[in-house]
């Protein structure tokens, strides 16, 4: 297998659209990194890129030590895995991840050998001989996951490959393309507007936006150390909420927001230090809350009126209003409050985190 780096890569159109700015990335061999954000944020366009499906405006990408800018796709060594599947409908499965191989002039007995080494891999030898349109499509992403394992590529590329799955089979294919990037040892760049996808799959995840990455890190590190606001919304279901506000000093220092004051203790002067009366954003995860009934345990508390209570067997999410702003909290499911009902959401301060209101940028409290 092999690294990729890619270094101050710019795309541009049209000499005005910059679908992706100033791309710094290395990703180690054999490592599983992920490229996530919302659809127009440059995560395809940077695949796109690696694969030489797209040329690079300016900037550098090299694969396993080899600068890439002008060598052809089909001399770079990898395999690409796309959304659509991309499979001949009047091939057999079997055919379908033998073509490749065919047009290489392979000998035919270590194509045989490939197939049905990548096909038991991935389970698939009883659908060798069926085409695409007797397959489902759990069955056909298979299939041209195979394909690519065939060729035994330096760099396996996933461009959004389970977006087209049922939420039951993407949990099921997720699995197995984890499965199978601890079998073959491989490095896999994989892209995916789904925060749940890159939190489960990634080594490491690439978050972007605006053509840009914001915050290359370890799943649990972006969720725990957001670097800004963007990243802190983008990663966890259902997204972090955010309180606009200030710091004051009136009775000891607080975070208000017009409507809510929220005590904040004395240690918390250092590393807030000179943000009185600035902007600032207090983001609070869902699961942070205690719940709607533990006023009084010592965390501070936000009065809010429920307007929409989700049941999800074991826990709920409970969606309530305070002043203008929403708040959503994930809860036990045994005691839900009534919509109307007016609450008391308790919550962690030790697990919230600020954010300067200006840059977004996250504010360290750690040592606080």
């Amino acid at each position: 297998m092999a690294s990729v780096t890619l270094r101050g890569v710019c795309k541009t159109y049209d000499r005005a659209v910059q679908a992706v700015q100033d791309v710094h990335l290395e990703v180690a061999d054999r490592e599983f990194v992920v490229l996530v954000g919302p659809s127009g944020c440059g995560k395809s366009t940077t695949l796109r890129m690696i694969a030489g499906l797209e040329e690079v405006t300016s900037g550098e990408i090299v694969i396993d030590g080899q600068a890439v800018g002008h060598v052809p796709p089909k001399d770079r060594d990898i395999a690409m895995v796309f959304q659509n599947y991309a499979l001949y409908p009047h091939m057999t499965a079997r055919e379908n991840m033998a073509f490749g191989l065919k047009l290489r002039k392979m000998p035919k007995g270590e194509i045989e050998r490939r197939v049905e080494e990548a096909a038991d891999i991935l389970g698939i030898v009883p659908l060798l001989g069926r085409r695409p349109g007797a397959m489902s499509g759990g069955e056909r992403q298979r299939v041209a996951v195979g394909r690519a394992i065939v060729r035994k590529p330096k760099v396996f590329l996933f461009d959004e490959p389970l977006s087209n799955l049922d939420a039951k089979l993407r949990v099921q294919m997720r699995v197995e393309i984890k499965r199978l990037h601890v079998r073959l040892e491989a490095t896999m760049i994989y892209v995916t507007h789904d925060q749940v996808e890159a939190m489960t799959l990634g080594d490491r995840i690439a978050v972007m936006k605006d053509g840009r990455i914001q915050q290359v890190d370890a799943p649990m590190n972006l969720y725990h150390h957001p670097s800004n606001r963007f990243v802190a919304g983008f990663i966890g279901s259902p997204a972090m909420n955010f309180l606009e506000g200030r710091l004051v000093r009136d009775r000891g220092l607080a975070f208000h927001d017009g409507v809510v004051r929220i005590p904040l203790p004395e240690s918390y002067e250092g590393p807030l230090a000179g943000l009185a009366d600035r902007p600032l954003i207090l983001g609070i995860r869902p699961e942070s809350f205690s719940g709607p009934d533990r006023a009084g345990n010592g965390w501070p508390a936000i009065p809010a009126t429920v307007e929409v209570v989700e049941p999800m067997g074991n826990e709920a999410l409970i969606y309530a209003a305070t002043g203008k702003t929403q708040l959503v909290s994930k809860v036990a499911g045994e005691r839900m409050p009534a919509v109307g009902e007016r609450v008391f959401l308790s919550f962690d301060l030790s697990r919230a985190h600020f954010f300067d209101g200006v840059s977004e940028e996250a504010l360290s409290v750690d040592d606080a």
